[in-house]
């Protein structure tokens, strides 16, 4: 259970990012609220699998995803640019995110 609560917390850290960003300095009720919500939902579930999970592990995977999931919709929803420095720096992000995930053993 607790690579899925990781999960939807690493989901919640991308929703939180990118509300974020709309939120135009907290000027904007509706995406300032979406990011108070995302941030607690993405704590509240890290906190679940960190019962099992190695808070260096988790964690580190967490944030891992969450950059790679911000960086991805950013692309699709903001335009951002993907450059091919930012792909091998994702490829680099999910290497060690597959090595930190063999290597935690639960």
């Amino acid at each position: 259970m607790a690579w899925i609560y990781l999960l939807v917390a690493a989901v919640f850290e991308v929703v939180f990012a990118l509300s974020t960003n709309a939120t135009e300095g907290f000027t904007r009720l509706w995406p300032s609220l979406l990011t108070v919500a995302a941030a607690t939902g993405g704590v509240f579930f890290l906190s679940l699998a960190l019962k099992t999970l190695d808070v260096g592990v988790g964690y580190t995977i967490w944030t891992g995803l969450g950059s790679l999931g911000t960086v991805t919709f950013s692309a699709i929803l903001y335009k951002e640019r993907l450059t091919t420095p930012k792909v091998i720096s994702f490829i680099a992000i999910i290497g060690g995110v597959v090595g930190l995930k063999l290597s935690a053993g639960v």
